[in-house]
């Protein structure tokens, strides 16, 4: 089959950073489907992987977003036969979709939603799993607290994961969404997406709240950049609030500024389930099957940004430079030629 990978970690820039390569297809275990992908998505972890990890031999094939077509199971798999179309995120400890075949646990795999085209439907399982996860079970943002009124503050909101979170924070709870964008495209975006107010993370996020005039922050959904925003964040929010966030700081952050406020700080790794293969695993796949249904209902919309054609490596290759530019509004998808 053919795929794109890569040997060794390169810059991007590089022409040998991605590579079209030929491989044998894969051969499903017990657990898994074999799936003819149609289409994929580009995230951050992508690029993060290429250049943080080299082949331990030959060609190392990346890629967690994608749609497809189940082409057998395995012995102990239920609830799918063959010709069903799916979507998932797939496991790092295993190859990823940037290629036409790929087996994948049947418990990390959802049906996809029947009226969103390929490309549509690849830009969500990532960033669903990741948002859902940020939103309802490290932040509990529909749970009891101790707060009359929930306040979200994302930051990062234009990207792939706070494009899909605030459309849930909108439609499934009655917080009130504050999203930073700091250009008027990804302003007008993330207000379309449901978010209520919008103020630029390039200025003082305590002073541009205090002209909303909202109540005080009680939870944050930190997408990118972490250590820029976390002093602010920590003066901002009320007592007993939620700190989440999904990206790697690339310094320190000083958790004792937490203390006072009693503010607790929430990861979220899409990957843990399938990485530790977790005794909850399947929740990813009831996930999945839970967002398609909201999809189908019209409750969420696609996030898709761009499509960059079919997946090759020079089409992928420019995907990783738009993502690597931070400057993305949406998600980024190719097509799987058959």
């Amino acid at each position: 089959m053919r795929a794109v990978g890569y040997k060794e970690s390169l810059p991007v820039e590089d022409s040998n950073s991605l590579l079209d390569i030929t491989v044998d297809d894969p051969l499903p275990g017990p657990d898994d489907l074999l799936i003819k992908v149609k289409a994929i998505a580009v995230n951050p972890v992508d690029t993060k992987i290429r250049m943080r990890t080299a082949p331990e031999s030959g060609h190392k094939i990346i890629g967690w977003d994608a749609v497809g077509e189940v082409l057998s199971i395995g012995e102990n798999v239920t609830h799918f036969t063959p010709g069903d179309r799916v979507w998932y995120a797939g496991d790092l400890t295993r190859p990823g979709c940037n290629a036409q075949r790929q087996v994948v646990d049947h418990r990390i795999v959802g049906k996809a939603p029947n009226n969103l085209d390929d490309n549509q439907a690849a830009a969500l399982p990532l960033t669903s799993i990741t948002a859902w996860e940020l939103l309802f079970e490290r932040l509990q943002i529909d749970k009891p607290s101790p707060h009359k009124k929930r306040t979200l503050l994302v930051i990062g909101g234009a990207g792939g994961v706070g494009s899909i979170l605030i459309q849930l924070a909108a439609q499934l709870t009655d917080a009130t969404i504050i999203a930073t964008a700091s250009r008027a495209e990804s302003q007008q975006w993330v207000k379309a997406l449901g978010a209520h107010h919008v103020i630029n993370h390039h200025e003082d996020l305590a002073a541009q709240l205090e002209g909303i005039g909202t109540d005080p922050v009680t939870d944050v959904a930190c997408l990118t950049h972490s250590e820029q925003y976390f002093a602010q964040c920590m003066n901002l929010m009320a007592p007993q609030g939620r700190f989440g966030l999904i990206d790697d700081p690339s310094e320190s952050i000083d958790i004792t500024l937490m203390k006072q406020k009693s503010i607790s700080l929430h990861w979220e790794f899409m990957f843990t389930r399938s990485l530790f293969t977790t005794a909850d695993m399947v929740k990813q796949q009831e996930l999945l099957n839970h967002i398609a249904k909201l999809v189908e209902k019209g409750q969420i919309r696609s996030t898709l940004g761009k499509t960059f054609g079919e997946l090759t490596a020079n089409n992928l290759r420019e995907a990783h430079k738009a993502i690597e530019s931070q400057k993305t509004i949406g998600k980024i998808t190719l097509t799987v030629a058959e």
